[in-house]
């Protein structure tokens, strides 16, 4: 027998007001995933059901750039240009989140714009997008993003969170990294309610410290995790 949420998922096509009327009567599902992780969001974004879609987000506080087992948004499911530009422009959708295999929506796209429908559209418009900020994200530093369901405001051109070099050793005349800053954040990926609400609030505001630019400590500027090429 079907789950419930793979009920829903197969209404989404051709019933989204079906599922609307039952989210209405179970809000809890509206985040809920199949065994591949596939959640109504990305089911909505897959069949340009727009007003569900809108819904999911803004009503039940469903998280735009919730992950499947791939770790794929919704927006790597958008085949029409109406719909990438709903997820991006309207519901804050970040275009930089890259999926386990490396791969970026609009990379995604492209190699997906061969089979017709709106691709090649969709991945014009997500290439255009990714470029005008700069490709930096919150996703790049944990594959997380917001807590308010909207994506960030963009760095400053050509500034880049990089934790994969934490661990090196601070150039002469520097601090090193904030090692505290590194710790709250490993430990907070680590617990049970990481994917909650809260656990998102809080590492979104880690990650406000981390992108914060320059601080006083001991009352000289210390050099925070950031890079300018």
């Amino acid at each position: 027998m079907p789950s419930q949420i793979d009920t829903l998922l197969r209404l989404v096509s051709d019933n989204p007001q079906h599922v609307l009327t039952h989210l209405a009567s179970h809000p809890e599902i509206a985040s809920t995933a199949d065994f591949s992780g596939y959640t109504l969001a990305h089911a909505a974004a897959s069949y340009s059901q727009l007003d569900l879609l809108r819904t999911l987000v803004r009503t039940y506080n469903v998280n735009v750039n919730i992950l499947d087992s791939d770790g794929e948004t919704p927006l790597f499911a958008a085949e029409t240009l109406a719909t990438a530009k709903c997820l991006v422009e309207e519901l804050g959708a970040d275009v930089n989140v890259r999926s386990q295999e490396g791969v970026s929506a609009a990379e995604n796209a492209r190699e997906n714009e061969e089979d017709g429908s709106g691709w090649a559209e969709v991945a014009a418009y997500l290439e255009e997008k990714s470029g005008a900020n700069g490709g930096v994200s919150l996703s790049d530093v944990l594959n997380t993003d917001d807590t308010d369901m909207h994506a960030p405001p963009p760095l400053p051109p050509n500034v880049k969170i990089n934790m994969g070099t934490m661990q090196e050793a601070p150039l002469e005349g520097e601090e090193g990294p904030d090692p505290e800053i590194r710790r709250r954040i490993e430990e907070l990926a680590a617990r049970e309610d990481f994917q909650t609400e809260q656990g998102q609030k809080e590492l979104h505001d880690l990650i406000a410290q981390v992108v914060g630019g320059m601080s006083e400590e001991n009352g000289r500027e210390v050099r925070r995790r950031i890079e300018e090429p």
